[in-house]
Formats: structure tokens, sequence, C-alpha cells
């Protein structure tokens, strides 16, 4: 199984890029895992809803380049499904049983995803209601793909 997420901007705390490759590490064992960073653009503080949308929409853009249709796509998302730790590694078996070798999981920016991006995905998930740093939701998804994986391979886990 291949992973690939996705996600907008560089991370510039040397904290979260140490768990990040931390994960990464520990995964090998599993999977094999590639982070792709697509450039952020810049958003003025109080930029106005359509300043908002053109972020989203170049954004977007540059997200969907990194996209094909032979992978499942699952998008991160505040209003997605949610699931616990356990439903989350059910949800990737069964991806692999329907026959995709390759997940490509979506981290907006700040702003979020463009809808045409959200559109492209095969799954809405969100992590919690919660809104979280995009940068700290990379380490968080990589725990869980982790812990997903540990679960698949009926290897002990912290509840």
């Amino acid at each position: 199984m291949k992973i690939t997420i996705v996600c907008v901007g560089k991370i510039k705390e040397q904290f979260y890029r140490d768990a990040v490759s931390e994960y990464v590490k520990r995964l090998g064992k599993y999977v094999t895992v590639d982070v792709w960073e697509v450039a952020d653009e810049k958003t003025l503080d109080n930029a106005s809803a359509a300043e908002e949308r053109q972020v989203l929409s170049v954004e977007g853009e540059r997200i969907l380049k990194q996209l094909n249709d032979d992978s499942y796509k699952i998008a991160l998302c505040i209003d997605g499904n949610k699931t616990d730790s356990v439903g989350f590694a059910r949800k990737i078996e069964k991806i692999k049983l329907d026959g995709y070798s390759h997940i490509r999981f979506i981290i907006g920016g700040s702003l979020g995803l463009a809808p045409e991006v959200i559109k492209k995905a095969d799954m809405k998930l969100s992590f919690s209601d919660m809104t979280f740093p995009h940068q700290l939701m990379r380490v968080i998804l990589l725990e869980q793909i982790y812990r997903a994986c540990r679960i698949s391979s009926n290897e002990p886990y912290h509840k």
C-alpha cells in the first residue's frame, strides 16, 4: 500500500518536522509514505470573501495537479465523516479490498480546501469539530495511519 499526503505549505517548526519524520520512519514497516507539499498563498489578515475564494482556488489548482484517478482520495474536512481509530483502520482495509493500492490524503491550508478539490475526493474525513493548525494535522494524520496499520496487523496499540 502506498500513502501520499498532499498538503498546502511547508512546515516551519522543527518539532513538527521531527514528528513527521518519525512517523514516516515507523510507517515504513507497513506502507510507503510520501508527503507532497504544494505552495501556499499569502492570505491577508482582513481578506474579503472574494480574496479568500481566490486563495482557495489557486491552492486548489496546485493540489489538483497532484491527484490522479487511480488512487483513493480522502479530503480532510471539518464537515467530513468521523470515526474512531478501529473504524479508520477498517476503512483503510476496505479501500485495499476494493482494489486500491494507493491512498492520497489531502490537507488544505489555513482556509481549508477549494470546493473543486473536495468534489474530486472519494471521501471526506474529519478528526474533530475543532480546528487544528494544518501543520499539526499532518502529525495527527500520520499518527492515526500508524495506529491503523498496527490495528490491522493485530499489534498492540494504546487505547
